[in-house]
This record gives C-alpha cells, sequence and structure tokens, in this order.
C-alpha cells in the first residue's frame, strides 16, 4: 500500500506543558473487505494526550477517507491508522478504537493503543 502520511498534518499544540486530552469521533469510515470485495464501515474513535504537534482535522479526514478503496482486514487497518498517526505527531500517548458496523450478524471492535516512553506507563 502507498505511503498515506503525507495526507496528514499537525499544528503545534499551544499547551506543551500540560497533559490534556484530545477526543475525534469519524463515524464515516470506509474500506473494502479484502476476502468478499464488500465495503466495512466504522467509526473511529480516536483519543491522545499530544505532545509538540496536534493533528489537523481535514487532513485526518481526508486520510481516513483514502482507505474507502483500500481491501484490509478490521485489525490491520486499525493498526495501521495508528501506527501512521503516532509517526506523524509523537503523542505522549494514543488509543484508536474502530467500532465496526454488523457484518454476518457479528460486530467487531478493534483497539489499538501507543504509549511513549518515559511519558505514561502501561499498566
Amino acid at each position: 500500500m502507498e505511503d498515506k502520511r503525507k495526507i496528514l498534518e499537525t499544528f503545534e499544540n499551544p499547551y506543551k506543558d500540560r497533559d490534556y486530552f484530545i477526543e475525534h469521533t469519524a463515524p464515516e469510515f470506509t474500506s473494502l473487505c479484502p476476502k468478499t470485495g464488500q465495503p466495512d464501515f466504522a467509526t473511529m474513535v480516536l483519543e491522545y494526550i499530544p505532545d509538540e504537534l496536534c493533528v489537523e482535522l481535514k487532513s485526518y479526514k481526508l486520510y481516513l477517507n483514502s482507505f474507502r478503496n483500500d481491501g484490509i482486514y478490521f485489525e490491520a487497518v486499525t493498526n495501521r491508522i495508528l501506527d501512521d498517526l503516532v509517526a506523524v505527531t509523537q503523542p505522549r500517548y494514543m488509543k484508536l478504537t474502530a467500532n465496526f458496523n454488523v457484518r454476518g450478524g457479528i460486530t467487531s471492535v478493534v483497539v489499538a493503543e501507543y504509549f511513549k516512553e518515559d511519558s505514561l506507563t502501561n499498566e
């Protein structure tokens, strides 16, 4: 897959000296099932404590939209999005919860987390 990180833009955290929590909810995420080619729909909930940078929302929306035609499993797309966001923003903490809609009578939720060393502990 192409490097989608270049879509993501950031801006300087206006309160670098404070730990504060940001939550963004994107209810219209879409990708394709790699097995059937059918669309998968999800609500993506991004939670993070920024360090030096915050993610710019329009670029985040465009980044999420870039998966619309990609055949990718739930687990892979959730972890890839988290990895890309961490690489671009270098947060103190980040969590992505992907709430996928019902498919075949089953709902799926995938949660991926990142903890910056020396910032927070994973206990």
